[in-house]
């Protein structure tokens, strides 16, 4: 694991430095802003020397950024799984996937990064349990504005009419358009054309690209220039989409992911999507949720990080008997590590399923309970949980209050009706997959 130096509280520091400035400011003293200006050197000397470290070479063997490369890393893994599965049974699979995903980021997405104690007061003040075992009933910001469109109180239980509008959805939609626009043998050029076409905004790794895409930079560049989050969670909340159209094919999963992925990612960054790409495939042809992580993990470097912590976290499970639990091992382990990083979210979004079970619910509810990035982690951990068990295994109370409708703030589309989605998804999969439909 890697070793985190403790950094000092800049936080902290800044202010005092800023109130003590204009502090004597106005005492009449001098030489203050030749202070800060030494500071202001040093820092920015600081940033370049960290840019220009050399990391491990053993370690990058392990973490190639190539798709031929990481096959080569790869476990035994099935690859392919031909069962057969009806439409009848796929179209269940599918929406408990597409259904508990929507439900999992819409139960955090109030809560996203809160500590676990500052979601366990909202609750006990709010007179709910905790974990949640419906929507919240009340927003800290009800009328703060997210994605320049919607608000929160739009995800509160009386007011909600359909998924309100969120950046994890956005882009499980704007996979499907990728596919259907390009067709699966779509390439990273073109997910970054889509990208600028329709995304407004985006955030850390995503909006560095973004923005080096607008500026001319090239494709397989655009992400290598000031990202220090390329390791972050962004690229595994993307992939979804490409799971759902390859049922039982894994290694499929994976390469689909990878090609968005590299856009904006690297290393484990880009493992994680393809990761949880590969476990949807094989949740549709999985007798339980952890059947689908550990093929899953067939898919990435064996002895690259996020490989070791993934088999940790399968290791430990039977440890972990609520979401308490799950978060100390996960803060112990991962200490000094960013809350939105690929490595420790994948623990606690394993952590999630295997608490759950076979209840859906119980499955978004745990992970969001868990903290972190808990809007992502409680979409991923109810599409896979939601795809092996079916919606029967969701209650209804998650998803009728959607009314077929997702609120979006892709640019030029207003909303998308599920039912008209779910029927692209399964178009899409007609022709990916071997199924006789």
């Amino acid at each position: 694991m890697p070793n985190y130096p403790k950094l000092p509280d800049f936080e902290t520091l800044g202010n005092l430095i800023r109130d003590y400035s204009t502090l004597k400011v106005e005492e009449g003293a001098q030489g203050v802003a030749e202070i800060l200006s030494g500071l202001d050197e040093s820092l920015i000397k600081c940033l370049e020397k960290l840019k220009n470290l050399e990391g491990s070479k053993a370690l990058a063997l392990e973490e190639p950024n190539s798709l031929e490369e990481i096959r080569k890393l790869r476990p035994h893994g099935p690859r392919r799984m031909p069962q057969k599965l009806s439409k009848v049974e796929f179209l269940d699979k599918l929406k408990g996937g597409f259904y508990s995903r929507l439900a999992g980021c819409t139960l955090g997405a109030p809560v996203e990064f809160w500590s676990v104690d500052d979601m366990k007061n909202w609750a006990d003040y709010c007179a709910e349990p905790f974990p949640p075992v419906d929507y919240w009933s009340k927003t800290k910001h009800p009328n703060e504005i997210r994605y320049t469109k919607g608000d929160f109180v739009e995800y509160t239980k009386e007011n909600l009419d359909k998924v309100p509008v969120d950046d994890d959805i956005a882009y499980t939609l704007l996979g499907l358009m990728v596919m259907e626009k390009y067709g699966l043998d779509f390439t990273t050029e073109d997910v970054a054309e889509a990208w600028k076409v329709y995304l407004p905004m985006a955030y850390t790794a995503e909006l560095i690209t973004l923005d080096h895409l607008k500026e001319g930079i090239s494709v397989h560049e655009a992400c290598e220039k000031d990202n220090p989050y390329s390791q972050w969670i962004g690229a595994d909340i993307r992939i979804d989409s490409y799971g759902y159209v390859t049922p039982g094919n894994p290694e499929k999963a994976a390469e689909l992911a990878y090609r968005d992925a590299i856009l904006s990612h690297r290393r484990n960054g880009v493992y994680g999507a393809m990761f949880f790409a590969a476990a949807i495939a094989a949740a549709f042809v999985s007798e339980d949720t952890i059947d689908a992580i550990e093929i899953g993990l067939t898919e990435i470097p064996q002895n690259c990080l996020l490989a070791q912590d993934i088999k940790w976290a399968l290791q430990v499970r039977e440890q972990v008997k609520d979401y308490k639990d799950a978060r100390s091992l996960v803060d112990q382990r991962f200490e000094g590590m960013s809350h939105a990083h690929t490595n420790n979210n994948a623990c606690l979004t394993i952590f999630g399923l295997h608490i759950g079970g076979s209840d859906i619910g119980k499955v978004i509810a745990e992970t969001v309970a868990m903290g972190m990035d808990n809007d992502c982690t409680a979409a991923t951990a109810g599409s896979i949980a939601g795809i092996v068990y079916g919606v029967k295994n969701l209650g209804e109370h998650w998803y009728l209050p959607f009314n077929d409708t997702i609120d979006t703030y892709l640019n030029g589309i207003n909303e998308f009706k599920i039912s008209d989605v779910l029927e692209r998804y399964i178009r899409l999969a007609q022709r990916a997959s071997e199924f006789e439909w």
